[in-house]
């Protein structure tokens, strides 16, 4: 924060500042420093440096670190996200219109992931009595014994 002096009356200001320090936008998006130099890497976001080597973000990385841990939950692979956020402007954050551009391109993946999952919840009530996870009658380790294909033995190790 800035702080600045009304010389015409007797009351100070604090005015946020341009840029964050590194400490700064992991305490407000809640990534930890490490996380935010490993995106900075990927080329996720970007910083610039002080004379004393320190980074400095501009404010909308905020919103870029929201989108890129949005993105992770969602499933995109870190690969997927670079991409979609080379498609974004990097000195400002998203537009509502941009966001929703690609977050429409994520429907599907999440319905696929939801199906996936209400699959493995349905599945899963039939390992109870199975107990030992048998790897030929399996539902979730070897749906249909695919792992017949392989040979007898340990197939999965």
């Amino acid at each position: 924060m800035q702080v600045e002096v009304d010389l015409r009356s007797t009351t100070l200001r604090t005015v946020p500042s341009a840029t964050l320090t590194i400490g700064q936008l992991a305490e407000r998006s809640g990534a930890a420093p490490s996380a935010l130099r490993y995106y900075e890497q990927l080329g996720l976001i970007r910083s610039e440096r002080t004379a004393g080597n320190q980074r400095r973000y501009p404010r909308a990385t905020l919103r870029r670190v929201a989108f890129v841990r949005t993105a992770q939950r969602v499933g995109l692979s870190l690969e997927e996200i670079a991409e979609a956020l080379a498609s974004l402007p990097g000195d400002r954050a998203p537009t509502r219109e941009e966001w929703g551009r690609l977050s429409r391109g994520w429907r599907p993946r999440i319905e696929a992931r939801i199906a996936q999952l209400e699959r493995l919840r349905d599945k899963l009530d039939s390992c109870i009595g199975c107990g030992c996870l048998s790897l030929d009658r399996c539902a979730l380790s070897n749906p249909d014994d695919e792992a017949a294909a392989r040979g007898p033995g340990a197939a999965f190790l």
